[in-house]
């Protein structure tokens, strides 16, 4: 039955509910492409629960959808008993969980050159973008080995794949990520053996080019429309953009039954940025302006 896709402003899609009686939490829930991705996995028919620090945001969406197929829980994500207790809320209310989003990181605002390298930042980006996703997957791992099936995403970048256009450390945690999802990949899917289990669990990752996001906005200092202009004027794939629901949409590829054989895959969405070399070309430019 046709239905309104949220991510498409009201635009008539084909309804399939693709994710109808899975289980899914989100860490950064509350804003971005978590929130995204949390709404249009609900429209889809999973139970979603977003899992974030920032408690009056996280109610704001509850109370907004009028829906009530997605609930909050807070969490710090560099706290292990906060995701222990998270997990157990969802285990305790829907009795399973299917999918773990680790969404949750930060940005660095620290400048590329290593010589500016500060400690501090190093701590707090790997703490959030690296640490909180183990955190994630080891407790998520918990519930879904005895059933033997799950599923674990991460949110990497673009940076896992392009180079030079972000700072060391920012990059050094989205490549810590895809080498995480190809390591899970391969001990919670396989047949250990001669032992008795056989777990199941697809790991998969996401690596989206620059989008407008609330914690993009804040970071550049200006607004939607100008992040957008920018991130298109730097972008390789012209005449489209790409915004938080087109992420939300390749997460909920690889959280649905359509990717059911796919496994230790990066999920690239950058429009072919990271095929481009615009060395030369910039060059040139620069020699005859």
């Amino acid at each position: 039955m046709p239905g309104l896709d949220p991510v498409h402003n009201g635009n008539t899609f084909d309804s399939a509910r693709r994710l109808a009686g899975k289980v899914a939490l989100i860490t950064g829930g509350a804003s971005g492409i978590g929130e995204s991705t949390a709404k249009l996995f609900a429209y889809h028919g999973a139970m979603v629960i977003i899992a974030n620090f920032q408690d009056e945001l996280g109610h704001d969406i509850v109370n907004s959808t009028n829906i009530d197929v997605i609930s909050y829980v807070h969490c710090d994500i560099t706290r292990g008993l906060d995701v222990q207790n998270a997990i157990n809320i969802v285990v305790s209310k829907y009795g399973k969980l299917d999918i773990m989003f680790n969404n949750a990181g930060c940005s660095d605002p620290a400048e590329a050159k290593i010589t500016a390298f500060e400690q501090e930042a190093f701590n707090k980006v790997i703490s959030l973008n690296v640490l909180g996703s183990f955190l994630g997957a080891k407790h998520a791992n918990k519930v879904m080995t005895p059933t033997k099936k799950g599923n674990i995403l991460f949110n990497a970048s673009y940076a896992s794949v392009s180079h030079g256009a972000t700072s060391h450390i920012y990059s050094a945690s989205k490549h810590a990520l895809v080498g995480l999802t190809k390591n899970l990949c391969v001990e919670l899917g396989q047949y250990a053996g001669f032992r008795p289990w056989q777990y199941g669990i697809r790991v998969n990752c996401i690596s989206p080019f620059g989008v407008a996001t609330p914690m993009t906005t804040m970071r550049e200092g200006i607004g939607n429309k100008e992040v957008e202009d920018l991130i298109s004027s730097t972008a390789n794939l012209k005449r489209t953009v790409l915004r938080v629901g087109d992420v939300a949409k390749a997460t909920l590829f690889l959280g649905g039954d359509e990717s059911s054989y796919v496994s230790g895959l990066n999920l690239v969405v950058v429009g072919g940025y990271s095929t481009t070399n615009i060395a030369i070309a910039e060059s040139k430019r620069k020699m005859f302006t």
